[in-house]
């Protein structure tokens, strides 16, 4: 009997184990797709900060605007877009652009049927201070766009950690960060109205 309850200790507590580290595989694999899922939406929705829309301009429409005129970095946590570069304008944050990207287009974490998920309908954990979007000039440009800038579009993810509930109840196991992801696209037409 003292050996059976030594070996289903150790037993119970490896099972556990594997439990908790198969949801933290779970978890790493959500916040991936959350990640995808906000680049394509930041790359075909209204930037968070508006004022990138005359940043960087150029003598032909259409041209590339230079490599370098503005790196807008938009940080959820402190709901704020900084910017560097030639052409900066005073960062203005936009919570409605960003709640696009973040909730999709029904406003709420949770899928709605027949509507545009957003990142936290891909992982419930996520809030909206674990999220940046950088929209950085690259040197890049339309022919057929008349005017404004194709930025390329990052969004990464800061201090998600992965949860554990039956390790850290267990046994005092404590949430880990997670390694900072990231995904990184071109932006298209920068519109919210588009599919």
């Amino acid at each position: 009997m003292v050996e059976m309850t030594i070996v289903s200790t150790l037993l119970f507590a490896l099972v556990l184990g594997f439990v908790d580290f198969g949801f933290a595989f779970f978890q790493w694999n959500a916040a991936t797709k959350a990640v995808q899922v906000g680049a394509r939406l930041a790359s075909i929705s209204d930037p968070i900060a508006p004022q990138i829309s005359t940043a960087g301009p150029t003598a032909t429409p259409g041209a590339p605007v230079a490599a370098g005129s503005f790196a807008y970095v938009c940080n959820g946590a402190t709901s704020t877009c900084t910017c560097t570069g030639a052409y900066c304008v005073a960062g203005v944050w936009s919570a409605a652009n960003f709640n696009r990207i973040y909730y999709g287009d029904d406003g709420v974490c949770g899928p709605v049927a027949g509507s545009r998920p957003g990142m936290c309908d891909f992982y419930s954990f996520l809030q909206p201070a674990n999220v940046v979007v950088t929209y950085t000039a690259t040197g890049l440009g339309y022919q057929t766009r008349a005017g404004g800038p194709v930025p390329t579009i990052t969004v990464s993810l800061q201090n998600v950690p992965f949860h554990f509930f039956f390790l850290q109840g267990l046994m005092g196991f404590a949430d880990i960060t997670m390694p900072s992801m990231l995904s990184t696209v071109t932006g298209e037409d920068l519109k919210s109205t588009s599919p």
